[in-house]
């Protein structure tokens, strides 16, 4: 099982950045996906998640920036994060919810660290 991450950097707040997660080794098409974040001081947050049918949910940190999107035909994930503030510095997640229930409850299990796989995170410096 992999699941790999990409796209972190650094940014300036008010821009923007994509990240992408690439998935192999187990069936795709039963998990719900998501990514969460954690930072010093601030603990692990569920930041987005979509489910089989490609519904999604997102923490009250980032609706209306962040973005996440799912293409079953390649595995893959992806969070495009837009008008970027400094609290959304971060080592970012994606991970792998065993399927079945609704969304919103994936986005919790992201949070509460109820993932099956997950990736090794890539980095997400906002810079104000």
């Amino acid at each position: 099982v992999q699941l790999v991450e990409s796209g972190g950097g650094a940014a300036q707040s008010g821009g923007s950045l994509r990240l992408s997660c690439a998935a192999s080794g187990f069936d795709f098409s039963y998990y719900h996906m998501g990514w969460f974040r954690l930072s010093p001081g601030k603990g692990r947050e569920g930041v987005a998640a979509i489910n089989r049918a490609g519904g999604q949910t997102y923490a009250d940190s980032v609706k209306g920036r962040f973005t996440i999107s799912r293409d079953k035909t390649e595995n893959t994930i992806s969070l495009l994060l837009n008008n970027l503030k400094s609290e959304d510095t971060a080592m970012y997640y994606c991970a792998a919810v065993p399927g079945g229930g609704m969304v919103e409850a994936a986005l919790r299990a992201l949070s509460e660290g109820r993932y099956r796989y997950w990736g090794q995170g890539t980095q997400v410096t906002v810079s104000s």
